[in-house]
């Protein structure tokens, strides 16, 4: 639900503190100063992604300062803020640099740290303002960063504005489960540019480690789905088929093996509980996504040396579900590249 805020229909003499209030409620606590003698109408208007709060704002000359003593103050925890200028152009300032922003370009700001912004004209920008440990990069090499002109047209600031920029003209249509993928991208990619410019790339396995976890979150909360499959997982994750299975591979394990030891899992609990006696084996084996009950079956057995039902009737055998036997693991039998019925 977007959060708006215009003061065009208040009087010229209550615009400012209505202003200030709003600037400090949509980012952090700042002090803001109007340059016009009768100041011009602003308007803010926020959306929130998962982590990523996207805000357009479009005002008048003003400055922000974000001081010592706001800072001191509390108000949540540290936090950035990247902002892409559309119209006018910034002069900010922060850790000793002061820079030129042009409509194009775009900066990153840590509210953890004082910071001031003029912009001597008429504005506007579009803010990702996020929590700082949504951030993936080191303090080192992040601090190097603030108060710098990132060009829209060059390397991989490029691919970051480009991102950005249609993500916030996109972002009042887009449903929340998308709107989460798309925030998490968006951290990707400006992870990806901070490592590009710092010239110190943080070790792939972080990345991937990160990358691993939300898939795997992924899976987990479509387990059921029995059309869960390599390409579809990648899709939803905005990366390759094999990107996604070198990712499993780190772990010595494959796609479709993981899905299918999550699945057989879930069956072995649920046909020792109450559940099984309404649906049956056979319905147990849909519930996880598994579309054939013979293939369910002799997956079942060779993972815990038994069949379905004398597992129901037995109970739970010495052998631990999380053991069982990927076959598809290198050394076994290879699975295709579709996890259907797995």
């Amino acid at each position: 639900m977007p959060v708006s805020l215009s003061t065009a229909r208040l009087s010229a003499s209550d615009r400012a503190a209505s202003w200030h209030e709003a600037v400090s409620h949509a980012f952090v606590p700042m002090v803001v100063d109007l340059l016009e003698e009768v100041p011009s109408p602003g308007a803010i208007v926020c959306h929130q992604l998962g982590p990523v709060r996207i805000t357009k704002v479009q005002a008048g000359p003003q400055v922000v300062t974000r001081s010592r003593r706001m800072i001191a103050d509390g108000g949540g925890p540290p936090s950035l803020i990247l902002s892409l200028q559309e119209r006018g152009t910034a002069l900010k300032e922060q850790d000793g640099r002061e820079a030129v922003i042009r409509p194009g370009e775009f900066s990153i700001t840590d509210t953890s740290r004082v910071f001031r912004k003029k912009i001597a004209e008429g504005f506007v920008f579009a803010s990702f303002h996020f929590p700082r440990s949504a951030l993936d990069v080191s303090e080192r090499d992040l601090r190097a960063l603030t108060a710098t002109p990132f060009s829209g047209t060059e390397g991989s600031a490029a691919l970051v504005a480009t991102y950005l920029s249609r993500l916030a003209r996109e972002v009042e249509v887009m449903d929340e489960a998308v709107g989460r993928r798309a925030a998490a991208t968006a951290l990707d990619l400006l992870a990806l540019l901070v490592d590009d410019r710092s010239r110190r790339s943080r070790p792939q396995a972080s990345r991937s480690a990160a990358s691993l976890e939300r898939v795997k979150a992924h899976i987990l909360r479509n387990l059921r789905d029995p059309d869960l499959s390599p390409s579809t997982i990648a899709e939803a994750n905005f990366m390759s088929v094999r990107f996604l299975h070198k990712l499993f591979q780190l772990e010595g394990t494959t796609v479709g093996g993981w899905i299918r030891t999550q699945r057989l899992e879930r069956c072995s609990r649920d046909l020792l509980r109450p559940v099984a006696a309404e649906l049956g084996v056979a319905g147990i084996a849909r519930r996880w996504g598994f579309a054939n009950s013979s293939h369910f079956s002799r997956a079942f057995r060779a993972a815990y040396s038994m069949t379905p039902r004398d597992w129901q009737v037995g109970g739970e055998p010495a052998r631990c579900p999380s053991a069982a036997r990927d076959t598809s693991a290198p050394g076994g039998r290879r699975s295709g590249t579709r996890t259907a019925g797995v």
